[in-house]
């Protein structure tokens, strides 16, 4: 998944439709093989298309004189545009410059700059696929570091390319950091993939509500799966089940459902889609959301649009470094800070601050475990100046908030002050004991109402394809959504499958489960667990004062 979950970041860049599923918060709600999604997180629309990266050409002698001055030759702006602490560094002349490069079968790796330092390693590459290879995108069976013991080090990566001069600019960055000053590693790409855009039309028909099956078996594709539902002012969910005849197409590959216009124009999503989401039997579920007189309009075309493998280069690309820590200990530094936050449940403290040239990380621990930090949003505010921060899950007892160091240096912090800014507080409770009984189950839809701690929630029910699909949704903005139901046999849980996954967070409260292969014609089921919505509750924390 890290190589499609990167490829979908990129197009965070163009687009603004863009949403990831709650990864972290789906899997740690798996239990006795049974999936229970809590939430949604992101992922995005668009086709991905070249990126263009101009050259920079006039650079002053003054900007010759640095370090970087190799790594500067390409515009790594439109790259870093996630990573702007990397782009701040690169802009005041550090980073450990490297120029080292390995080339293989015509194929050549540029490794130009590193930055390490008490927060993470960042490695700035390119990748030279020769003149005779002419592709959108590459992959890798294997990318990452290796320590001198061997053992792999694991990250995420990015690139694009580069037209004017031929070669992919990217990235890898790993959360491993060196014990000592220096770290003898070795970096390495294994099997290179060069891909084009695959397409393959479907005959679905939107007119039909019935589940619509049809076989692919190209380029590694089975089949794909696509079921409707009705959405509230004029929309449908197009929801999209796609199985493969080679395991690696789902690592490698962003595969969507594209609905095309008479005119041959994409048509647009109304909301954020959900793609790629791991479905009980290994398929790859998507969820889209079109306005409904668009995708049912005459002329209106369907297709299946993915990555596909256009040659292999097999081997192995790597190359030995001696990472040092040395450049970037200037403007480095840690605080024990050890503040309560008692608005956040647990034993919550903010324990450290740790300050490099290009990040800060926020250490929060928790007395009791697998608590989560319950705000959307978060802001470092340092003498005025707003960074943007995200939340990095960590381990069951720990949480880590990550702001890059986007046009400030180090010494800011130590002589402004410091607050943290949590905003958008999400809280989840338990549901209660008292069950929302489904009488009459047939293929007719079917509405009640009930209550949980006084928000009213609309349940619609009804049967589709011999399964149960029942969906939740809430007048009350404040009321975040039902995460999930379930149904008691005996004292053991039967919880629903997620057939519509919320994003945590969104205005859409609306969930629906679905209980397959459901033969009753009554049900007693019970809510999970829940949110809440504060959107315009704000935490702030002193961390610091200044000098």
């Amino acid at each position: 998944m890290e190589r499609f979950e990167n490829n979908l970041k990129d197009q965070m860049k163009t687009a603004n439709n863009v949403s990831y599923p709650d990864f972290d918060r789906m899997w740690s709600s798996i239990q006795q093989n049974e999936l229970k999604v809590a939430g949604g997180e992101s992922v995005p629309l668009r086709p991905r298309r070249r990126k263009r990266i101009a050259i920079i050409t006039g650079i002053s002698v003054a900007l010759m004189a640095t370090p970087v001055y190799a790594a500067l030759n390409y515009d790594w702006s439109n790259l870093l545009s996630y990573r702007a602490g990397i782009q701040s560094a690169l802009e005041q002349g550090l980073g450990q410059t490297i120029e080292q490069s390995v080339t293989r079968d015509g194929i050549t790796l540029t490794v130009h700059t590193a930055f390490i330092d008490e927060n993470r390693t960042f490695l700035l590459y390119s990748l030279d696929p020769g003149s005779t290879r002419a592709s959108e995108q590459v992959a890798f069976d294997h990318i990452g570091l290796k320590d001198k013991e061997g053992h792999s080090i694991e990250g995420r990566y990015s690139h694009q390319w580069n037209e004017d001069v031929g070669v992919f600019q990217g990235y890898f960055e790993t959360d491993w950091v060196a014990e000592g000053q220096m770290a003898d590693v070795e970096f390495m790409m294994e099997n290179i993939h060069f891909t084009g855009e695959g397409k393959q039309s479907i005959n679905y028909d939107p007119q039909d509500p019935n589940t619509q099956a049809f076989p692919i078996q190209k380029n590694g594709i089975d089949s794909v799966t696509l079921q409707s539902f009705e959405q509230a002012e004029g929309e449908v969910l197009l929801r999209s089940a796609i199985t493969f005849t080679d395991p690696e197409m789902k690592s490698r590959s962003w595969v969507r459902v594209e609905a095309v216009n008479d005119n041959k124009e994409i048509i647009k999503e109304t909301r954020p889609s959900v793609f790629g989401t791991p479905g009980s039997s290994g398929e790859y579920l998507s969820q889209q959301i079109f306005k409904s007189d668009l995708l049912r309009a005459e002329g209106t075309g369907f297709q299946l649009a993915y990555d596909r493998t256009l040659g292999t280069a097999e081997g192995t690309w790597s190359l030995n470094m001696a990472l040092s820590k040395k450049q970037m200990d200037n403007g480095t530094f840690k605080e024990a800070l050890n503040i309560p936050v008692d608005q956040v449940p647990g034993g919550t403290k903010i324990r450290e601050m740790i300050v490099t040239p290009t990040q800060v990380r926020l250490i929060l621990t928790h007395e009791e475990k697998h608590i989560r930090v319950p705000y959307m949003d978060y802001q470092l505010d340092v003498g005025g100046k707003l960074l943007s921060g995200w939340h990095v899950p960590g381990q069951s007892d720990k949480t880590e908030l990550r702001f890059e160091m986007a046009g400030l240096k180090a010494a800011s912090l130590a002589n402004q002050p410091v607050s943290l800014i949590a905003k958008h507080r999400v809280d989840e409770y338990a549901g209660d004991k008292n069950p929302i009984r489904l009488t009459g189950i047939s293929a007719e839809h079917q509405s009640l109402t009930s209550s949980i701690a006084g928000y009213p929630i609309t349940w619609t029910y009804y049967l589709k394809d011999n399964n149960l699909y029942v969906e939740s949704l809430s007048s009350d903005p404040t009321f975040g959504g039902v995460n999930q139901t379930y149904y008691l046999d005996g004292e053991d849980r039967n919880y629903g499958m997620p057939a519509m996954i919320g994003l945590l967070g969104d205005d859409n409260n609306k969930h629906m489960d679905v209980y397959k292969n459901f033969d009753k014609t009554e049900l007693e089921v019970y809510i999970s667990n829940y949110t809440t919505h504060k959107r315009d509750d704000v935490l702030r924390v002193p961390l610091k004062a200044g000098k």
